[in-house]
């Protein structure tokens, strides 16, 4: 059976057809390895993705839309020392470049999963001989692959539009590369096992998206996080979202903007720590908390 034929069965069990184990089975009776079915379930993932044409258009939009209204209300605003002063638009990018990460990787996934349950597609699924590692692999490449384009619109847009300087050398695309993946895979793996809380797809929304709002407050998003209170870092310090934000400001900005940050340093081991023990966190709780059904569901 080929890839494309894979595709459609995993698509038909999604919008409610059945499928049967043999369906899955390629000539010589065999299932298909794990990175297959992953790779299958994550074009099915996208496929499904570019339909929901309103999601799309947020999801790309969010981090474009807000950067353009802080820039231009505290445009005329410089952040920095008196060694060196950027422009607001400049300050603000690597905030948002870290909090589109975490609505296409943590909110949307949590949402995204709970809905399906909700809506019997997981109990569908869960019909089929597809594991749940396949699964969150397709959730998993639908991140990495929504997250790159929209930090990509973002980049252009704030370089174009705002003359946001870009770095020119290697060392930091490459801290951008590391940051960007980590952040993504454990934002995914935390969203799915988040997704594990609502009661009912109805409810994910209002339980999840307050628990993001205030992620952006306190870890440098919206204001510049060396002005918050210092109980408001602490707090922040706890959390991803903070150190992947802390991480593309040493992308994006001076080195001596680091002097600004709570230590007085990017602390590039101290983020890739956090964010690595968030993502072992998020994998062994998604793994104990995921459900195909609902919890009422008999």
């Amino acid at each position: 059976m080929s890839a494309t034929d894979h595709v459609d069965r995993v698509d038909h069990v999604s919008t409610g057809s059945t499928a049967t184990t043999s369906g899955w089975q390629d000539r010589g009776g065999r299932l298909p390895g794990l990175a297959r079915l992953a790779l299958v379930r994550a074009a099915v993932e996208l496929r499904q993705f570019w339909r929901e044409r309103d999601a799309v258009i947020f999801v790309f939009a969010y981090p474009i839309v807000m950067l353009a209204i802080f820039a231009s209300v505290f445009g005329s605003e410089d952040q920095g020392t008196e060694v060196a002063q950027i422009g607001f638009a400049q300050y603000f990018l690597p905030g948002m470049v870290a909090t589109g990460i975490m609505l296409t990787s943590f909110q949307s996934l949590a949402v995204s999963i709970a809905v399906e349950r909700d809506d019997g597609t997981l109990r569908r699924l869960r019909a089929t001989p597809l594991p749940v590692t396949a699964y969150v692999g397709g959730k998993v490449a639908l991140t990495l692959a929504t997250s790159v384009v929209q930090t990509a619109l973002l980049l252009a847009v704030a370089a174009l539009a705002f003359d946001v300087p870009l770095p020119t050398d290697a060392g930091r695309w490459v801290t951008f590369a590391w940051v960007f993946a980590l952040g993504a895979a454990t934002g995914t793996v935390c969203g799915v096992g988040f997704s594990s809380l609502p009661r009912s797809g109805r409810s994910a929304s209002a339980v999840v998206t307050p628990v993001v709002l205030v992620l952006q407050f306190i870890s440098g998003v919206f204001f510049a996080f060396f002005a918050l209170p210092g109980w408001m870092q602490t707090v922040a310090s706890v959390f991803p979202l903070k150190w992947i934000a802390q991480g593309m400001r040493s992308v994006f900005l001076p080195e001596e903007m680091a002097a600004l940050e709570t230590s007085g340093s990017w602390q590039h081991p101290a983020t890739a720590a956090v964010l690595v023990a968030w993502l072992i966190v998020g994998l062994v709780v998604g793994v104990r908390t995921f459900r195909w059904r609902r919890r009422d569901d008999g």
